[in-house]
């Protein structure tokens, strides 16, 4: 792997080739410092940097207005989703109950006419007399089979 040079550095003379903002920059004495950015720059030779300026510059030419329609294209969708997420968000906060947590919302709330209607006794014990009895018939029921 070849040595990397972080931006600002002072480094030999010759080309230098920072791939991630697809530049060269030449250096023309030794010593002098490397541009300031972001980016490592990896030295190249001569011969190398003569083949790459082209194919860098035609890519560029290439892709420039098409980078162009992507970057308006986002900046629309952008907004889209702002406004769309803004009002989604509204809607929520309207429609949703109130949650708060640790709170027991299935205990059911009183009706409208609570209170008003006369309460009687309950037949719990003969319902529960009523069950008891048919568990131990099937019980006997099934030790029989």
């Amino acid at each position: 792997m070849a040595t990397t040079y972080e931006s600002g550095t002072a480094v030999l003379s010759g080309y230098y080739l920072n791939a991630s903002r697809w530049s060269i920059a030449p250096v023309g004495h030794d010593g002098e410092r490397l541009p300031s950015g972001d980016g490592h720059w990896m030295r190249i030779p001569t011969a190398a940097a003569l083949a790459a300026v082209p194919v860098l510059g035609a890519a560029f030419l290439m892709f420039l207005p098409l980078i162009g329609f992507l970057v308006t294209l986002h900046a629309i969708a952008s907004l889209i989703v702002r406004a769309v997420h803004g009002s989604a968000t509204e809607l929520a906060a309207t429609v949703s109950p109130g949650f708060v947590p640790g709170e027991a919302h299935f205990t059911g709330k009183a009706g409208e006419r609570a209170g008003v209607e006369e309460k009687g006794p309950t037949a719990r014990g003969d319902a529960l007399e009523a069950l008891a009895a048919e568990i131990a018939r099937r019980r006997s029921l099934a030790s029989k089979v």
